[in-house]
């Protein structure tokens, strides 16, 4: 009952800050804002299932892996389930287990046939044994309800290179169009889309290979394919120029789907390439599109936004941008072409966007909170590959989640203690009220900002040759974690609220001995030390514990975690 009365004198006192400074909400009643998915979002591939839309984003070294977000307007987006979400699908053929910093699941594409739902993707795989190449395992899973269950990883032979897409044509057949690098590359980084018959029942290519395309604009890193077929013809879509500022978006055409395809005149239909470095975001591309019931068309798109030198804590992000198809007007060429253009008014992605749907609106941002009473963690806690077995319990103490501190730290390969949630807006508010006994000496909990397993901030109440201390820890690539701050907590008694703060490039760490008491500032640092920069994912907001090296057996209790992204002017 305590419990309980505290909470809900929490749940007002937050509500009340909420109500004090604007969050994130959408552009007007008439508009919505980019973007519709905030927070390490890459690569979004959507399907549409009657009047219901959903999208699927990479998640290369995290797990659950291949998220799933649902919606009935493309501005409101609910998180539903996890394409990987036992842990026998990703410690097989595809390995989360020990996988590489930026490895893992990239670039699925999410379709549906006859009611049932299927994702292909790549797991991106470099064994840590000296002298081993990486494994590209491209894998089909398959689920009759998009909330799951999903079926283990159908494991696609002979199948090179990245990025697939599957596409089902209305003959029957069934195609796999993938991305590699051609035989005789003329440049390095060149790409080559090629495409092969798929047999379902075996999962197995069949027949000729046809090499289809190799971009539009230079051909470097062409990659993402999609196919769609419009006008009696077959469009080919792919991402061309590297995820960075020369991302962008081509097509091509063609009468037959094994080719030749024909390049979009005036590619690229989406890019950020020709605009200023400061504009709101860039490395748009790697796009997929949907068809609207009334035969409107819509793209999803990736992009990074500008708040930080021109990058994000939060990565790359899913936008999303009309699409009108034109027909070429030129009466001197004997076939005029239908195709694509992706914001026909602006050709860029904007923040402030007309609703697709009159009478809809964009819902705030909830920000993301648990208090750990359920039976199960909220859906949106991830860990950094597949977590130990007894990592942490929701049983062992009565509303609470307990971490158990795992002698592993935080590393390449490793699997630590530690879960985490997407950040998704630059500045933020993120509290956890834990319990920590500190016993066992280099014995740490807290709580972790973290981009990857060389880029974070850990902010964590450390046992250290006796004494119980309040440590901030940065870890910058290619330099050993270092101690920025660190005080020694006089009178503490196992209870502690930690808080960061975000603000105009700055974080500020605070604590406090728990709710309600005065909170003591504990340090300051730029915003900018696990920025993304063009990494493949975001930030990540997290819990963590760890022995660093020590017998294990400490663990830390965490009452509850609340955050709440803030909008930027």
């Amino acid at each position: 009952m305590d419990k309980l009365i505290r909470k809900t004198l929490a749940g007002v006192v937050s509500l009340l800050l909420l109500l004090s400074q604007p969050l994130l909400s959408s552009a007007d009643d008439t508009g919505f804002r980019n973007p519709i998915l905030r927070g390490s979002s890459p690569d979004p591939s959507i399907c549409r299932v009657g009047d219901d839309y959903y999208i699927v984003n990479s998640t290369f070294e995290y797990f659950p892996g291949l998220p799933i977000h649902h919606s009935t307007d493309l501005v409101n987006w609910e998180l539903i389930g996890h394409g990987m979400h036992r842990e026998s699908q990703a410690t097989g053929a595809v390995n989360l287990v020990d996988v590489q910093s930026n490895g893992g699941i990239h670039a699925p594409t999410l379709r549906c046939r006859d009611g049932r739902f299927y994702i292909i993707t790549t797991n991106v795989y470099l064994s840590p044994e000296e002298g081993a190449e990486t494994e590209f395992v491209n894998f089909v899973i398959t689920a009759d309800d998009i909330r799951g269950p999903w079926s283990e990883p159908h494991v696609i032979d002979g199948a090179p290179g990245i990025d697939p897409d599957l596409f089902f044509d209305d003959d029957g057949r069934v195609w796999y169009v993938g991305t590699h690098s051609p035989e005789k590359p003329n440049f390095d980084g060149e790409g080559e889309i090629w495409l092969q018959e798929l047999d379902p029942d075996t999962w197995s290519l069949t027949g000729e290979r046809y090499l289809l395309w190799r971009g539009a604009c230079g051909g470097v890193w062409v990659e993402g394919p999609h196919m769609y077929k419009r006008d009696g013809r077959y469009y080919l879509m792919v991402a061309e120029g590297g995820t960075s500022f020369n991302h962008a978006v081509m097509v091509a055409v063609s009468d037959d789907i094994t080719g030749p395809y024909q390049s979009n005149p005036r590619n690229p239909i989406l890019t950020s390439r020709h605009l200023s470095y400061d504009f709101w975001v860039n490395s748009t591309g790697h796009a997929d599109l949907v068809e609207l019931p009334d035969g409107r068309w819509y793209m999803v798109a990736l992009g990074i936004r500008g708040d930080e030198q021109g990058s994000s804590n939060m990565g790359r992000e899913t936008h999303l941008i009309p699409v009108v198809w034109e027909r070429e007007p030129f009466e001197w060429k004997e076939i005029k072409y239908l195709w694509p253009v992706a914001a026909p008014e602006t050709g860029r992605v904007e923040r402030e966007n007309p609703l697709p749907f009159a009478g809809e609106t964009q819902a705030e941002d909830p920000g993301f909170s648990d208090d750990f009473d359920a039976d199960a963690l909220q859906i949106g806690w991830t860990f950094r590959r597949v977590p130990r077995e007894g990592t942490y319990s929701l049983d062992a103490r009565d509303g609470h989640l307990r971490l158990f501190a795992s002698a592993t730290a935080i590393g390449e390969r490793q699997r630590a203690s530690l879960l985490g949630f997407r950040q998704s807006e630059s500045d933020f508010d993120y509290s956890v009220l834990m319990q920590f006994a500190a016993e066992g000496d280099a014995a740490e909990a807290g709580i972790s900002l973290i981009q990857k397993d060389d880029k974070y901030l850990n902010f964590t109440v450390v046992r250290e040759d006796g004494r119980v201390s309040a440590r901030l820890m940065l870890a910058a690539p290619r330099q050993e974690p270092r101690v920025i701050e660190e005080t020694e907590l006089s009178t503490y008694d196992g209870q502690i609220l930690l808080t960061v703060a975000s603000r105009n490039g700055e974080y500020v760490f605070s604590w406090s001995a728990g709710e309600g008491e005065q909170a003591v500032q504990f340090a300051t640092t730029a915003a900018d030390h696990i920025l993304a920069h063009s990494s493949y994912t975001g930030a990540f907001l997290g819990l963590y514990a760890s022995t660093n090296g020590g017998a294990t057996g400490p663990f830390a209790d965490f009452d509850w975690v609340r955050y709440r992204g803030i909008e930027r002017p």
